[in-house]
This record gives C-alpha cells, structure tokens and sequence, in this order.
C-alpha cells in the first residue's frame, strides 16, 4: 500500500523512508532533503560575503591549549607540559612542537587565545560553542537537547538562511553526532527550535575504512536508471489521482523532497562528491589514514561540490580508552598527543589548507578549528588535565580572515584570558558575518518572535 507520513521524523521532513521506498525511490536515501522549504527565517541582512563555504573541525573532548596554539615554556613542567614551542613561518607566533606541519603554513592562519566559556562540563560548555548561547544552567555534564537549549547549532541556522536551489544539502554532519559517556546525544548540534528541516544532514560513517561507502547518494545494486525512471512515472500517475482528490495534506513539499531525492540519486555529482577513491594514493597519505583525516578529505570534496557547511567530528571510536576518550584528556596525556591525537590532526588540517590553497578556494572557504573547551592549568596524578572552560584556544583561516596573527592572550599558566576575551557568540557572530550573514539577522522561534542569529561583536580584528 502507498502511503505518505506527513508527520516530520527527525532526519527526514515529511515523508519516512518507508514511504520514500512505497513511492518508489527505493535506497537508503537523505537524512534531510527538505533545505528548500524555509518558513522560520526573516529578513535576511546580507553584508559583503567573503566566504562561500565553512568547515568546522571540531577536537571533540577538550583540546588542551598548552600543547596546541598556546605554549608556555617558562611556566613549571607541571603546567607546560612535556612539549616545547615551535618557531613558526611567522616571526613572533610559536606553537606546539607536535605541529611542524601546520606551523609552516600559519601565514593562513589566525589565533584566538582567550576564547572562554566559563563552563566545565562536555555538554553544556560544547552546546555554548555550537550556539553561542549558554547552557541554562552552565556545568551540566551529560546534557540534552530540548528547551530550553533548543538554540539551532550555527550550521542548522545556515540551513535555515539558505536561499535557491542546490543538489546538496546546505549544512553537512560527519562521520557522527557526539554524545556524552552514557551515549545521549549532547545539546546544540541539531536544529533545535527552527525544526526538522532546518537539521544539518549527519553522514555517519567511517571514511578510513577499506569498505568506506555512503549509500545515500547511489541507488542499490538491484536498481538501474531506467527501472528507477519507471518508478518515477508511477509515482507521478498516483500523484495525479492524489491531487485530484486532494486527499493528502502537505503533498507539495512531499513532492519537493521526492524530486530532490531522485534528483540525488541520478547524480553522478553526488556520487563523486563522497567518493574518495578519486582522489590519489598520495593525497590519501597525506592527509593521514585515520577517521579524522579521511574525513577531513570527505569535507573538502563535498565544499568543492557545493556544501555550505560541514562539521567534522573528531572521530570517536571502539578503542578509546574510557578515562581518556578522543581529546578528554584525564591521564597519560603527554603519550596520547604524541601518538594518536596531534600528528593526525596536523597532517589533516594542514593538508586541507594546503589542497583549498593551491585550488584558489582557501579565500572562500572559512576554516575554524574548535573544541569545546580547554584542559586544567596543571597535570595531576594521572598524568593528564581536568576540563577547563575559562580560557582556551581556537584557529581561524582563510574566508575573510586575515592569517598571520593572534587575537587575544592568557595569563603565564594558560588558565585565565589576560586580554582579548572572545566569547562563542563572538565566535558566530564572526562565522555569519565572514558567511555575508549581518549578526542582526533574524530567524523566528516557535511563537514567531523574531530573534538575532547572533548577540555576539564580529570580530573585526582578525578579518582581512
């Protein structure tokens, strides 16, 4: 029997697969595929667009500043670290030994060292730095999404604000949500209350893997284009019976999200844009064969095939250890930077810069690495570093932002800002801005009351 849900799912607005298979287009298609329909945004304050696309890299657990963008080599070994600083290729700007690779590109790159969330906990600091709002209340470990931290994530908004046609979705998840240590999903990555639509689209998957593959863009094995082109008269014959009888309420935007859907898989655009095996052995290596860097390979290749946004995930898998999963760093800290969290992560952010640099698409495409908060000023027992809120760091290149510089300073432990506080919102509101989206941009809550996508300053000092 045909049938269409009318009721929104969560990855899918108005038409569950199942009905999606009934009507005809059967595969394992879109999360999201309603980003043309957009009735919760206002008028949108359009300012000079210096970036066309962004990709958020996210050290998903808590980067700690000393041994990334912040050093402090006079301070106690206690506080610094095992690792010293490293020159970079500009005079003055020292970073982290661990990062060779991406020292020598810091031309490109702006550093922020007094981002502060003044919030401890995973959940509530990360939705803080996904949203610019704060968590109500601040230090609520193992948080959920739902009012009141419904606020959509940044790229749930640029979903909202996107105007005109595209194949893909505006705003790209991969390869997985992030969750907290009783696996609930963390607050601030969604849409919250724009709705489902406005849901930035999550590719789960492993893109190191040998078997990689993401079935949403292709049709299954057993379905050609022409038997697919059959389906598709079908279902437009049943849409002509439907309409007539005008028996099923929403049918324009179910016919939207079907054409849009066939659309996807007919084309060889989509298909390309997540197959990585077009890419060289040599590139492949350079950006590291871990989760991290693959995926960071997947987020360039959808950029270059239209994608807006994409947030990558640090990924978070079966082997980590439980007292010191991804960048949680909480024991044998100075052991894990060293071997399986800085150097995959120089080698992909560097050759991610490096390849949109050599393409002439580093100046449209903003760059932000971010976590969602710092270590503790000191090592304990352990070995390792506690959650620190209070002052960390982030890096911003290319898209409007003038490389070669530091915005702001911590105090000589690298645990209180000294100057230069930077808040999320201040964050945001510098994304937007760079994006051509003016801070006063308004999206409407549930009740229709107009809101700013950001409260922040745009951070004009770092823009070139």
């Amino acid at each position: 029997m045909f049938s269409i849900d009318d009721r929104s799912p969560r990855l899918c607005d108005g038409m569950t697969r199942r009905a999606m298979i009934r009507a005809g287009a059967a595969s394992t298609v879109l999360g999201s595929v309603g980003w043309h329909r957009r009735a919760s945004a206002g008028p949108v304050v359009r300012r000079e667009q210096r970036a066309k696309s962004c990709i958020v890299l996210f050290l998903m657990g808590g980067a700690p500043q000393h041994s990334l963008f912040d050093p402090k080599p006079l301070a106690p070994r206690e506080v610094r670290g095992e690792y010293g600083p490293m020159a970079t290729a500009v005079p003055g700007i020292e970073i982290s030994e661990l990062l060779p690779r991406t020292a020598a590109m810091m031309n490109d790159v702006a550093l922020l060292r007094a981002v502060a969330t003044n919030d401890n906990a995973h959940s509530s600091s990360g939705y803080q730095i996904l949203t610019g709002v704060p968590h109500a209340p601040l230090n609520v470990e193992n948080a959920n999404p739902g009012a009141p931290n419904n606020w959509p994530s940044f790229g749930a908004v640029l979903q909202e604000l996107h105007r005109g046609p595209s194949l893909l979705p505006p705003a790209v998840r991969l390869p997985h949500h992030i969750f907290n240590t009783d696996n609930s999903v963390w607050p601030g990555q969604d849409s919250g209350f724009l709705g489902g639509r406005a849901d930035p689209w999550l590719l789960r998957c492993e893109p190191n893997s040998p078997n990689f593959d993401i079935p949403h863009f292709r049709l299954a094995a057993d379905l050609s284009i022409d038997r697919l082109g059959t389906r598709r008269t079908l279902v437009d014959q049943l849409e002509g019976r439907l309409r007539e009888g005008d028996r099923v309420r929403g049918w324009d935007r179910y016919g939207m999200q079907r054409d849009q859907a066939l659309e996807i898989l007919s084309s060889p655009l989509s298909r390309q844009a997540c197959d990585l095996r077009l890419e060289t052995d040599d590139t492949r290596d350079r950006y590291g064969h871990s989760q991290f860097g693959q995926s960071c390979l997947l987020a360039r290749r959808l950029v270059e095939a239209g994608v807006e946004f994409v947030h990558v995930n640090w990924f978070r898998g079966p082997d980590e250890p439980s007292n010191a999963p991804c960048w949680d760093s909480h024991a044998i800290e100075t052991e894990r930077l060293r071997t399986v969290l800085v150097p995959p992560f120089d080698a992909a952010f560097s050759s991610l810069m490096t390849d949109l640099k050599q393409a002439g698409r580093l100046d449209e495409t903003l760059v932000l690495v971010l976590s969602e908060f710092g270590r503790s000023p000191r090592l304990d027992g352990n070995g390792g570093r506690g959650h620190w809120g209070h002052v960390f760091s982030v890096a911003m290149a290319g898209g409007g932002i003038r490389g070669g510089q530091v915005l702001g300073s911590s105090d000589a432990q690298a645990a209180w800002p000294a100057s230069g506080l930077v808040t999320p919102a201040d964050l945001t509101a510098t994304i937007f801005h760079c994006l051509g989206y003016a801070p006063e941009t308004e999206i409407h809550d549930p009740l229709g009351r107009p809101l700013p996508i950001s409260r922040g300053r745009v951070l004009q000092e770092i823009l070139a």
